[in-house]
């Protein structure tokens, strides 16, 4: 991927979305961040840019527990309009839930990458970033 990255940080907490980015910037990994307190806000903005790729993110950062939609809703309703997207996107969902019903049904969903625990680590970020620059 040559292009610069946009990262989709979904999350009710705002300091653990600021970290995020903070952490990126620190790691010097170049991408363009947006966010959102919960999962419809992130839908409704998909939704609105389905026909804009520069628009739509390239990764998405889940939380599951959030207020108005939770991380697993917002899954669901994002496999009814993933074939209308133009472009893939990747989903990590990153909670701090421990729950291995959690855990379990986040690694079923066809829709999720892959699983980490709060905070992100810093050599999670880097594997995110080298499968970008791989697709």
């Amino acid at each position: 991927m040559s292009k610069t990255p946009k990262i989709c940080i979904i999350d009710d907490d705002y300091i653990y979305r600021y970290t995020v980015v903070k952490k990126m910037e620190n790691m010097r990994l170049d991408a363009s961040t947006m966010d959102f307190e919960d999962g419809e806000e992130a839908l409704n903005y998909i939704t609105d840019h389905l026909d804009s790729d520069t628009e739509l993110p390239d990764v998405i950062f889940l939380d599951i527990d959030m207020p108005v939609m939770d991380g697993f809703q917002f899954l669901k309703e994002f496999d009814k309009i993933r074939y209308q997207l133009k472009k893939k996107i990747s989903i990590y969902m990153i909670s701090s839930s421990l729950d291995p019903i959690d855990i379990d049904r986040a690694k079923r969903a066809n829709e999720i990458c892959d699983y980490f625990v709060k905070p992100i680590k810093t050599e999670q970020l880097e594997l995110v970033f080298t499968q970008l620059k791989a697709s």
